[in-house]
């Protein structure tokens, strides 16, 4: 008899779990935005769904529609959310392009940073913060002392 794995092989040991109010729009925004594939689906009560998870190049995500007997809510319910999402993508301007084209809202345009990354951000349609970034420089450890340093002194 084989043993059951207290982690499956084939779940990551942190998964983010995001309760949205609309999952199932939720889910064709990240697939059109990220090109996330979907694994699996579990329908429930008029048209919800009580949970799916999506891929996004090897990452998983886990979506489910809000369910407040289950003290499962959107960002809504909170004012907002404090917890953000960073992606690497292959190209950062693009992809905050189709974000923003899909009905994303702009927070920070993409622009390149010292620390060898072009990043943009966006709030989704359901209250997530996503952050888009696609590395354009290696930076050495010291480097990147040099630099933080250097962002930190007073103009």
């Amino acid at each position: 008899m084989n043993a059951v794995q207290p982690i499956p092989d084939e779940y990551p040991r942190v998964t983010p779990y995001l309760h949205v109010k609309g999952a199932a729009d939720a889910i064709g925004f990240y697939k059109n935005v990220f090109g996330a594939s979907e694994r699996g689906r579990m329908d429930g009560p008029n048209g919800s769904i009580m949970h799916a998870e999506i891929e996004i190049g090897s990452s998983l995500i886990m979506v489910a529609d809000e369910f407040p007997d289950m003290d499962a809510y959107a960002p809504g319910h909170y004012g907002g959310s404090p917890v953000s999402i960073h992606v690497y993508v292959q190209d950062a301007d693009a992809t905050f392009a189709a974000a923003i084209a899909a009905g994303a809202t702009p927070l920070h345009e993409v622009a390149d940073q010292f620390y060898g990354d072009r990043t943009g951000s966006f709030q989704d349609p359901w209250g997530h913060t996503w952050h888009v970034a696609s590395r354009f420089e290696d930076v050495s450890p010291e480097e990147l002392e040099r630099r933080t340093a250097a962002q930190q002194r007073p103009s």
